[in-house]
């Protein structure tokens, strides 16, 4: 990293714009290992320097800053570990979620609604940010859907084992004979692309509609048409925003959505090609239907493309998914790797 910090110092650093912004990119992505890294090594002399004079005179104050520091290196160390499976090229962005119901009603619209104050509870419990640029209210209760963006480091490497379809199963409270019921919602993770990066957008390539914000029961918001709907013509995207009453700060929303949708399609596209090139890394077993959340007959969160079950369904619904995302991420590096051993052989 010194390299490019030296590079950064020269006084024509700028004169390359683009070049100059890559090597900013680059080192804000280094930092993110190098400084955890950093914070171990100087936690770990500091742990040895106290066991040094606990070897000499035992005190119980040290050995109580001792127990703490130990245990405050495992947090560390975990986070650390974690961290360094997350190496994709767009891993360390900010990430756009969007949450949609499924079939349903209003069941699956008030589950679309608990897995965004899942994910809000999981972005604030790591201490991210979350901007809510877009939701649809249900008829009854919940939502029909949602985009967020939650902003935070690596947050999209962390939210990416997120996406797919999520299944509920409980007593519905919506319905008068207690029946059980099973929901379903799907959540896609869309990294959030920095102004830097160039994706050209033609206006010739773009439907633009305006029309009127509503909200539950579809009483209106405003009385003007501040709500726009954006049509990407040769990709066929779709994307609208209603959350603003400014027409204009509503076309900003939905051309940023746009952007992301197209940066991922451009990412999708070129993995599939690559895919086709390393069928090793297809894996038949991980489905669309990537958990299920069990209230009632018993409790249990259930992961069916790890196996890692949590019978607290609550603490996952407050936020509690990191197990799931870690177990997610190791399981990617084992097949990644029994894959290239396999090549390898």
């Amino acid at each position: 990293m010194g390299d490019l910090e030296r590079a950064m110092a020269d006084p024509g650093f700028w004169e390359r714009p683009d070049r100059a912004r890559e090597v900013v990119q680059q080192v804000k992505t280094l930092k993110v290992v190098v400084d955890p890294y950093d914070r171990l090594s100087s936690q770990l002399r500091s742990a040895m320097e106290l066991d040094e004079m606990l070897q000499t005179e035992p005190d119980a104050t040290i050995m109580t800053e001792l127990d703490h520091l130990v245990t405050a290196i495992r947090d560390e160390l975990d986070a650390f570990e974690l961290r360094s499976l997350l190496a994709g090229k767009d891993d360390f962005r900010n990430a756009q979620v969007e949450i949609s119901a499924g079939a349903g009603g209003t069941e699956a619209q008030d589950w679309a609604q608990m897995l965004m104050r899942m994910y809000t509870r999981w972005a604030e419990r790591r201490g991210f940010t979350v901007e809510m640029l877009d939701v649809s209210e249900g008829e009854e209760a919940g939502i029909k859907g949602a985009i967020m963006e939650i902003h935070g480091s690596y947050a999209y490497g962390f939210l990416l084992p997120e996406a797919g379809v999520h299944r509920l199963v409980r007593i519905s409270p919506f319905d008068a004979n207690a029946r059980r019921h099973t929901s379903f919602a799907s959540v896609f993770v869309y990294p959030v692309v920095n102004e830097e990066i160039n994706i050209e957008i033609r206006d010739d390539d773009l439907k633009i509609d305006v029309y009127r914000a509503s909200g539950a029961g579809g009483q209106h918001v405003n009385k003007t048409s501040s709500a726009v709907r954006i049509t990407h013509l040769p990709s066929g995207i779709v994307v609208a925003s209603q959350q603003e009453r400014s027409q204009f700060k509503n076309k900003a929303t939905a051309m940023k959505m746009l952007k992301n949708r197209l940066y991922q399609l451009e990412a999708d596209r070129q993995a599939a090609q690559k895919a086709a090139l390393d069928a090793t890394k297809a894996d038949v077993t991980f489905g669309s239907q990537i958990r299920s959340y069990v209230f009632q007959p018993y409790t249990m969160v259930n992961d069916h493309r790890t196996e890692l079950k949590i019978p607290d369904v609550q603490k996952v619904m407050d936020g509690g998914i990191d197990p799931f995302i870690e177990a997610y991420l190791k399981a990617t590096v084992r097949r990644a790797g029994g894959a290239s051993g396999t090549a390898a052989a």
